[in-house]
């Protein structure tokens, strides 16, 4: 018997779960998420491995919302230079010119355009220019911490990508950070290099993330394998995780739907994660999480890279709720929230802010949180108006999620899904499996390592076939290289899209394979 544990570090609470090697729940606990995240890893640790033997656990993964925070709240980014290797092709829109200006100048040093790329099928746009590549590494080296580089339809031809890191190696260093844009996104240039200059400027975010989850286990004297969960709800190692913290952006709202997937032994649902200060809403397609068809917004920049398609909203047990005669049904609730204070700020826990965790009390949706006589005087209209409004907001967003009419059933999850009604517009039914408070820590200990590939093929001459076996066996060896059983590993998901414009039947082709870890 080996166990693992699953952390997961919410805007309020960080969870913390045991499971077995037949995932079942051994042991689960909650800590306030302080401003120092990683207090509350420490203290969620120390608490979940007591009364277990330290030597059975064998693993450890981590879901963490340090780099998008980073982003949002603009700290801790580093100054990076930008490398698009495309010219004369691409030089209409410079590296970064939609992003906010705030973090373009807290991000960017220096952008440069230079010869080189190739074309969808793999020809040289020109070849690469190595000697501008020495030239702005020359120029750059003193004022930044890393390189990002990107090229046209570099992940199906990325060789020009690959000599560039070498030129660059052989100036900055071996040792230098340098993220190449094949390995961070998909096909799409802008977007993807976007997400290759947001994956630079967190590196040293990510070194900080890993060395702390090692310290916390290393306090709790767990010598194990560890990992960080990505934000299509898989595994990479702490290893790939510093050297791609972008992929782990949306892991936490990843985590609670696999989790909550499993727990309530379905594969197609909708679920619903309520934490302390907001509220998202998903959708499960065959046990994963739909992905956003949309380019995605990071911190007001767009990318590519895989994520959830969900609808957030400020909605929580630590939102803040207040009488406002001047709105509809004359009250206001959020979007501001008390957070992880919502266990001395509630006014059932003796604080002084209404939140809706005590009209969830007062309504007797939410038992055994703090004294219910503390809200005798609070007006029922009032509690009955707030009520309506998280209703009729979880309604909204069920309904938005649906791709048909289809009623499908909603399963409820977070420590703030006493807010979830037992009827939901929309929803077939809704379901609270055990352990569903720590849904977001459980999706992290289930979680399976993956592999992805995204590339062109022309079918014409080797056919459609032969094109699709190699790309699913190219997805198979990325995941088995992210450390899944070869023996377990299977295809989750194969998209074509086929390319009329180019000749050849050209097809962009998406393949993502999965397998539980090797252990």
């Amino acid at each position: 018997m080996s166990l693992r544990i699953g952390i997961d570090v919410g805007g309020t609470n960080t969870d913390a779960v045991i499971v077995d090697d037949d995932g079942r729940v051994v042991a689960t606990t909650k800590s306030a998420t302080t401003p120092d995240p990683f207090d509350g890893i420490r203290q969620s640790l120390a608490k979940v491995v007591q009364g277990v033997d330290a030597a059975e656990i064998t693993q450890a993964m981590l879901g963490t919302t340090h780099p998008a925070n980073a982003i949002i709240q603009r700290r801790d980014l580093e100054k990076v230079a930008v490398l698009r290797l495309a010219a004369p092709a691409s030089t209409g829109v410079r590296p970064g010119a939609a992003w906010p200006a705030d973090l373009h100048r807290a991000i960017i040093h220096k952008a440069a355009i230079v010869k080189g790329g190739n074309e969808y099928d793999g020809a040289e746009i020109s070849p690469l220019d190595e000697d501008a590549v020495r030239a702005f590494a020359t120029e750059c080296a003193p004022h930044i911490a890393a390189v990002a580089v990107s090229g046209p339809f570099s992940p199906a031809s990325h060789d020009h990508e690959l000599r560039a890191a070498e030129i660059l190696a052989e100036e900055l260093g071996a040792d230098f950070p340098v993220s190449l844009s094949h390995r961070v996104g998909a096909l799409g240039l802008l977007e993807r290099e976007n997400a290759t200059i947001l994956n630079s400027s967190l590196l040293g975010v990510a070194r900080n993330v890993v060395a702390g989850f090692h310290s916390a286990l290393r306090e709790n004297g767990l010598a194990v394998d560890s990992f960080l969960t990505q934000n299509d709800g898989t595994l990479m190692s702490s290893d790939e995780a510093v050297r791609f913290p972008v992929l782990t952006l949306g892991s936490g709202p990843t985590n609670s739907m696999r989790g909550a997937c499993s727990l309530a032994g379905l594969s197609d649902a909708l679920v619903i994660d309520v934490g302390g200060t907001s509220a998202d809403v998903g959708i499960l397609v065959d046990g994963f999480p739909r992905e956003s068809t949309a380019a995605v917004e990071v911190g007001g920049v767009r990318t590519n890279f895989r994520m959830p398609d969900l609808i957030s909203v400020g909605l929580g047990g630590g939102t803040v709720v207040r009488p406002d005669t001047d709105r509809a049904g004359g009250v206001a609730v959020g979007p501001d929230s008390v957070g992880y204070r919502v266990l001395t700020e509630a006014l059932v826990r003796g604080g002084s802010t209404l939140t809706l965790s005590d009209v969830s009390v007062a309504a007797g949706r939410l038992h055994g949180f703090g004294d219910a006589a503390r809200l005798d005087g609070l007006d029922r209209q009032l509690v009955d108006r707030a009520l309506a409004w998280v209703d009729d907001q979880i309604g909204i967003m069920t309904e938005r999620l649906k791709a048909s009419r289809q009623s499908l059933p909603l399963i409820a999850v977070g420590g703030g899904s006493h807010l979830v009604p037992d009827r939901v517009a929309g929803a077939s039914e809704v379901i609270r499996p055990e352990n569903h408070a720590v849904a977001n820590a459980f999706g992290a200990a289930i979680a399976e390592a993956s592999g992805s590939i995204d590339r062109v093929y022309r079918y014409e001459g080797r056919g459609r076939e032969a094109c699709l076996d190699e790309a699913r066996s190219l997805a198979v060896d990325a995941a088995v290289r992210s450390g899944a059983d070869p023996r377990k590993v299977h295809i989750t998901s194969l998209a074509e899209v086929p390319l009329t414009y180019v000749p050849g039947r050209a097809c962009r082709v998406q393949v993502k394979a999965a397998g539980p870890l090797d252990r």
